[in-house]
């Protein structure tokens, strides 16, 4: 049987932006014109044959059908709605899916409305505040995947990669041939707190002595990104729903990077390396010559419409279980977004495990799916007055993970998960031995005879 899914207001939303009455998109989509109506009202449900015709008639990709990416989907409807000033409304998970099903705009225009009111009494907002936010929530909107950016960094590496072998003499040549810089290493006593700048008078481009080799070829590639995309770049950041210059700049900074992966990992080639080695890290990052950290960015953007690859979420977490990088993608991991991770989440062990591989399956209740595998390690950035460290985190559904190499004997069977939350200010989770704090709707039970095993009852 045919996968379907309920679509529509979002079919009802593209007809019309084309422009069409529903006799004139009908008849694109080779349908009648009742049918697309059902559709529309969602009476009917969008069939994959329908969904494919759609793709064909409108280059639209099936997955953006569904308008909840920039809520959270249920999950993330589920989160808010928890907000102590809804608790007598009595709405369960099928209340809200049939809210984001029916109405999506309605349930997008709540989402902003309630990111943006200020939270009832003793609430902690889970959304990163400010600038960062906002960029991270455009990030999320495009779930991680810039097409127009990929196919123009895929074709400068097919370029370079015809007249030239190894791909940082490759980017030396360009920025000499193409734009009259050289490139020069210098020692961290003259770039201190730098990593790469342009110096015109000079002609150079200069590279901090203090970065791995993976790191200058990737600095590299960006410097010709910024010398050459500058205009592809610019036309995402101005069609981007950003009010400030500093989200601007983030955002573009962004898309910077993003773009010199597309150079370092070319799409076709580096899904094609996935896939057949399984998905395996080591050899994949040996492959392409790039960090974990960096591999694991460019895993979050695979989503081209007929070659995707499969949909990992990436993190990166400092010692006090704080969240300095997160990117959903396209794996729906909302949980993302609380400030802090859960301490039974095995990620934060990886700190002392020496650069070993530290896999986990978990359960992360009310996340849809519930079941992941993370896989963590160790990383350091070395800079001239000392190195900083993380631990970067790759997830995936628990349900795919078995596309990918085998993570030293870890079972992906349900009872093995260890249940974890989003951060003990947003978990709800009951005789937690673990939790800090309770959530902020908490009611409190306080026992005067005895002691209870945990110090807070949900």
């Amino acid at each position: 049987m045919s996968q379907e899914i309920a679509a529509g207001a979002a079919i009802r939303r593209l007809r019309k932006k084309e422009g069409l009455t529903q006799q004139d998109f009908a008849a694109r989509l080779g349908i009648s014109a009742s049918y697309l109506n059902l559709l529309e009202r969602n009476r009917r449900r969008l069939s994959a044959r329908v969904a494919m015709q759609l793709v064909g008639e409108f280059g639209f990709d099936p997955k953006s059908l569904s308008a909840d990416d920039a809520i959270g989907g249920v999950t993330g409807l589920q989160r808010r709605l928890a907000d102590a000033r809804f608790a007598d409304l009595g709405l369960d998970r099928e209340d809200i899916d049939d809210f984001l099903t029916n109405t999506p705009q309605l349930a997008a225009a709540f989402a902003r409305a309630y990111d943006n009111a200020s939270p009832s009494p003793g609430t902690a907002k889970a959304e990163t505040p400010g600038a960062l936010g906002e960029v991270r929530a455009e990030i999320d909107r495009w779930r991680n995947h810039f097409g127009d950016l990929d196919e123009a960094g895929e074709s400068l590496a097919d370029e370079i990669r015809l007249s030239r072998g190894e791909l940082s003499q490759a980017l030396v040549e360009r920025l000499r041939e193409r734009h009259q810089l050289s490139v020069r290493v210098l020692p961290q006593d003259i770039l201190p707190q730098t990593l790469r700048r342009v110096d015109l008078h000079a002609r150079q481009v200069q590279i901090s002595e203090m970065l791995s080799p993976q790191a200058r070829t990737f600095q590299l590639a960006q410097q010709v990104v910024e010398l050459e995309f500058r205009q592809d770049v610019r036309r995402y950041v101005e069609g981007a729903n950003l009010t400030t210059d500093l989200e601007r700049a983030l955002f573009t900074r962004h898309l910077n990077a993003y773009t010199a992966a597309a150079i370092v990992m070319p799409y076709r080639r580096f899904l094609r390396a996935c896939e057949t080695t399984g998905y395996t890290f080591p050899v994949l990052m040996r492959r392409f010559g790039v960090s974990f950290e960096q591999l694991a960015h460019r895993l979050t953007t695979l989503q081209r419409v007929g070659e995707r690859g499969l949909p990992f979420f990436m993190a990166r977490i400092d010692r006090a279980g704080q969240f300095s990088k997160r990117y959903i993608g396209a794996s729906k991991a909302e949980f993302l977004g609380a400030p802090q991770t859960c301490p039974l989440w095995n990620a934060h062990t990886a700190f002392a495990a020496r650069g070993d591989w530290v896999p986990q399956l978990i359960d992360m209740e009310g996340s849809n799916p519930d079941r992941w595998l993370t896989i963590a390690r160790a990383v350091e950035h070395q800079a001239a007055d000392g190195a900083a460290q993380f631990v970067v985190i790759l997830g995936l559904d628990a349900k795919l993970a078995t596309a990918i190499d085998p993570w030293h004997g870890q079972s992906l069977s349900p009872e093995t998960a260890m249940p974890v939350g989003p951060g003990c200010r947003s978990c709800y989770r009951a005789n937690c031995l673990q939790r800090a704090v309770p959530p902020p709707d908490w009611n409190a039970e306080v026992v005067t005879s005895g002691r209870q095993s945990t110090p807070f009852t949900i």
